[in-house]
């Protein structure tokens, strides 16, 4: 492994860059000593929202003012990272967050990409049918 990505926590105020931790799903290194040590120095959970990942490469995307953290990661972990950070099209999201009302599996991690997308909030309650306290929950985390 080597620093193939990394985290850093959006300034307030900032269009969302990059992907939210939460929304890549588990990373080995998340439960690191160093990883916990860096969100707990900046008081956040990398449930956060604000707690964002880039691929190696990507760091010209980070605001200059953010704290940053380079992370290793394994071969299937920075596919995971990318496709998390690639943009996707508007109507492929919203079409995703249409068919979340067959299942109920990650719908945490399903939210965090289509605010990454750019969906609004409102939009997602009305295209899931999740209660928008929850979504507005699962921003918050």
């Amino acid at each position: 492994m080597a620093d193939d990505a990394l985290l850093f926590l959006l300034p307030e105020r900032h269009p969302r860059l990059g992907a939210a931790l939460s929304a890549v799903g588990d990373l080995e290194c998340a439960e690191s000593p160093a990883v916990r040590g860096w969100l707990q120095a900046h008081g956040t959970a990398g449930s956060s929202e604000r707690v964002r990942i880039v691929p190696a490469g990507s760091e010209v995307l980070i605001p200059e003012d953010a704290e940053r953290l380079p992370i290793p990661l394994s071969e299937e972990e920075t596919l995971r990272v990318e496709h998390a950070c690639a943009p996707a099209s508007l109507t492929d999201m919203e079409s995703e967050l249409l068919s979340f009302r067959d299942t109920t599996q990650d719908w945490q991690s399903l939210v965090h990409r289509a605010l990454t997308a750019g969906i609004p909030e409102p939009r997602i309650a009305q295209l899931t049918g999740l209660d928008p306290q929850d979504i507005v929950q699962a921003v918050g985390e």
